[in-house]
């Protein structure tokens, strides 16, 4: 069996391991030499094994420590998107667009949920978020970190940590790509405002409203990412 595919095989089985054992974020991997016994192969195949799924933060290697499982966090999957997206926008294909209409999909396709369910709390949290927004708007333009934050504290009602943890990467790599290629955003004051109309639309639990609302917060990136004909 070529190296490349005895590595992958221990990938898998490392990734099993994990699984079979029970094993979280920060829990002590076997040894180097436990795998080596444990799978039958060589010390090189198990070190090319753990680099590999440490770059994708299954497990994290401590030096003088040991192995343990990663954060498994979407982070390669963000750099992932992000990079698709460029590599497409720049041969004139329209990858951010894409990525756009993505995001967009999700988060109007999951509004109406908010609605139902977001208590008092979390909409004390968004319209602090956005009173933040109308100050930095003020003083020249909204801090990403800003944005970033209404965005994930907007589904935290649902109680999926893997969908806040898709929807943040969706942002990420759009924020990413949007970075890289020079792309400016909307105008701050009319950005605040779409943010404050999707909350509001919430606390009056009007979903066709919070819907609208989240649809005209896209419209702007979506005339300027769209491709000709669209």
């Amino acid at each position: 069996m070529a190296r490349s595919t005895v590595t992958e095989d221990v990938q898998a089985r490392i990734r099993a391991l994990i699984v079979d054992r029970r094993l979280g974020p920060g829990s002590p991997l076997p040894t180097e030499s436990e795998l080596m016994e444990l799978f039958d192969v060589s010390r090189v195949t198990v070190r090319e094994a753990l680099k590999a799924l440490q770059a994708l933060h299954v497990v994290e290697i401590r030096r003088g420590s040991g192995t343990f499982v990663g954060s498994l966090s979407l982070a390669p999957f963000v750099g992932g998107l992000a990079f698709r997206a460029a590599v497409r926008h720049s041969n004139g294909e329209p990858g951010l667009y894409e990525l756009m209409r993505v995001r967009e999909a999700l988060e109007t396709g999951l509004i109406d949920s908010v609605v139902a369910c977001a208590p008092q709390e979390d909409l004390d949290v968004l319209r602090a978020i956005v009173d933040t927004m109308d100050r930095e708007a003020k003083t020249g333009g909204i801090d990403r970190g800003t944005d970033r934050a209404f965005h994930l504290a907007l589904y935290r009602s649902l109680e999926n940590h893997l969908l806040s943890e898709v929807l943040d990467a969706f942002w990420a790599a759009m924020e990413q790509v949007r970075g890289d290629l020079g792309d400016g955003h909307a105008d701050p004051g009319e950005t605040c405002a779409h943010h404050r109309e999707i909350v509001e639309a919430i606390a009056a639990r009007d979903g066709a409203r919070a819907v609208l609302a989240m649809s005209t917060h896209f419209d702007d990136l979506r005339a300027r990412l769209a491709p000709s004909g669209r």
